[in-house]
């Protein structure tokens, strides 16, 4: 039987922000042919100019506004006309936000769904989550979590019973109201995250003391009806992975979003080099329904900061609004005292905009789809065979290695030509092979990071046991040289700010504001509207010593840190 399903969903006027004509222009002969597609597009109350091509356009195009098959067809006619035609990629200095979509078509990480808001996440870019994917499903079994699924459809009224979760998450909510073609007697919500379900399940599950703690984590897409998207950073549906626990104790609770928010901190230091705050949301910022949020909070190559995870301490909110009990130790009656904790696809978006470069993608190894490129390079026919043999041979070495390598040896393109794309593509180490190198028994290795003859070194032995080594050796150092100048970039351009001027003139100037901070709620707001800037998080790294809060001249016992943010 097929069920059909009616959303009835919030309009949306702009999804990104405007793009003028000469921006527009302008990223049109930027754009390669192989990505320029024709699309129909219906302009319903003010006249725009003609949008640019896919992925580097300012805005995603509505479900109605598809191109015909015939338009695709012929687009695509159109591609394979200039095949070699360059991959035209905006300076980061020139334009962030143009760069940073670049990238993503360029890559091949993304493209744009046909639905305004959403995208197609495309191998190489779904490649990277699965590395995310891998580290992370490894600690959370560690941690004795384990992994199960809870439906996407959540019936409305489970929505309701948490007051402040239904007032952060209203405006954002896809709902269904007709399903077979019926009206449904409740509308159901399409998952923004799963604490309502959760909660409905686990009261049917726990019982007793004996029964905790419950601890579980889905991999899932979730959707979130945001007016203003960017790709991996924030579109209508994402993925991500969302841990639930309950536990017996307050203290257990806390002690178990601490544990995760410091699982997410190992994970961006060690595995994407990303150099992350961990510290406590304010009350404005605090998860709906939560106690206590903690954050890793990174700082992008614009110096935005993006929230790339976040664990949180529910407390007893919803376990008192689902009656999720359990009979204690005692014969007594208690609610459950819960947490959960995220990380998404939005810390693709994170990697690309801490470490990429006017050359495109910059890839840490250990989240790299692949850590070494072997580009064959011959002249003449009767060198190729000696060639492509060595070439695989030292495929063969690295990947019994346990390195993930990639062979390019399509004889359809140059060896320059191949030398950028997979610089683009951020592989962090390339090796070249021609005929001088078959001979003398050495390769020619690229290091991504550093670009140029500096980073090229020649005449490295082909023997096993030697490039191994070498070739392990030098994706350690690219780890930590990203790591390190992610961190350096990050501390620069911090500034240690002891009045609201100070914190102004700190935000004007594109830098994150770290000052002593007990002012109110209103006061943390007013900061919001004045500046742009949020409380992106009171750091758990703390000066010592006496401190006066930046707003109020009141003592404060802490700084925070604001900064404009994704």
């Amino acid at each position: 039987m097929v069920v059909s399903l009616s959303l009835r969903l919030p309009s949306l006027t702009s999804l990104f922000s405007p793009v003028t004509t000469t921006t527009a222009n302008s990223l049109r002969r930027r754009s390669p042919a192989f990505l320029r597609r024709s699309r129909s597009h219906r302009f319903q109350s003010q006249q725009l100019p003609p949008p640019p091509p896919p992925l580097l356009a300012a805005r995603f195009s509505s479900a109605a506004e598809t191109a015909s098959e015939e338009q695709r067809v012929d687009s695509n006619a159109k591609s394979r006309v200039n095949p070699d035609r360059d991959r035209v990629i905006t300076p980061r200095s020139q334009d962030f936000n143009a760069w940073y979509l670049d990238v993503i078509a360029n890559a091949e990480l993304a493209d744009y769904g046909p639905v305004r808001g959403t995208m197609v996440i495309r191998p190489y870019g779904y490649a990277i989550w699965e590395a995310i994917q891998e580290y992370l499903n490894v600690r959370f079994k560690e941690t004795g979590h384990s992994n199960m699924y809870f439906p996407q459809f959540i019936p409305y009224s489970f929505i309701e019973k948490e007051a402040s979760h239904v007032e952060g998450f209203s405006p954002e909510l896809a709902l269904v109201t007709i399903g077979g073609g019926k009206e449904l007697e409740e509308k159901l919500v399409v998952r923004p995250t799963s604490e309502t379900m959760v909660n409905h399940m686990f009261t049917q599950w726990i019982h007793s003391y004996r029964d905790l703690p419950l601890m579980v984590n889905q991999w899932v897409n979730v959707t979130r009806w945001e007016h203003r998207t960017k790709p991996f950073v924030r579109t209508l549906e994402f993925l991500w992975q969302e841990g639930h626990t309950a536990h017996a104790t307050p203290e257990e609770a806390e002690k178990e979003a601490m544990q995760m928010i410091n699982v997410y901190t190992k994970f961006a230091y060690e595995q994407a080099a990303i150099p992350v705050i961990v510290g406590r949301k304010s009350r404005v910022e605090t998860f709906a329904g939560a106690s206590m949020t903690y954050t890793i909070e990174a700082m992008m190559g614009d110096r935005k900061a993006l929230q790339a995870g976040t664990s949180h301490n529910l407390g007893q909110n919803f376990s008192r609004a689902f009656e999720t009990q359990f009979t204690d130790e005692n014969g007594q009656r208690q609610h459950v005292w819960q947490t959960s904790w995220a990380i998404s696809t939005r810390f693709v978006g994170g990697i690309i905009m801490t470490h990429g470069d006017d050359a495109g993608l910059m890839l840490p190894p250990r989240v790299a789809p692949i850590q070494v490129v072997i580009i064959p390079i011959w002249k003449k026919d009767n060198d190729k065979v000696a060639v492509l043999d060595a070439a695989s041979s030292v495929k063969e070495v690295l990947q019994t290695a346990g390195v993930k390598v990639k062979l390019d040896d399509t004889d359809q393109r140059t060896p320059g030509w191949k030398f950028n794309f997979w610089e683009m593509k951020g592989v962090p180490l390339r090796i070249e092979i021609g005929p001088r190198d078959v001979s003398s028994g050495s390769v020619v290795i690229s290091r991504r990071d550093i670009p140029g003859k500096q980073g090229k070194v020649f005449g490295i032995s082909m023997e096993p046991s030697s490039l191994e080594a070498y070739v392990k050796d030098k994706l350690d150092e690219i780890q930590s040289a990203l790591l390190e100048q992610a961190t350096s970039f990050r501390d620069s351009n911090i500034v240690d700010v002891n009045s609201y001027d100070e914190l102004k003139v700190a935000i004007s100037q594109g830098k994150w504001a770290r000052g002593p901070w007990s002012a109110s709620d209103e006061d943390e707001l007013k900061v919001k509207e004045e500046t742009g800037a949020t409380l992106r998080c009171f750091p758990f790294e703390q000066p010592q010593g006496n401190k006066t809060c930046l707003m109020t001249g009141n003592p404060a016992e802490e700084v925070a840190i604001f900064a404009k943010s994704y």
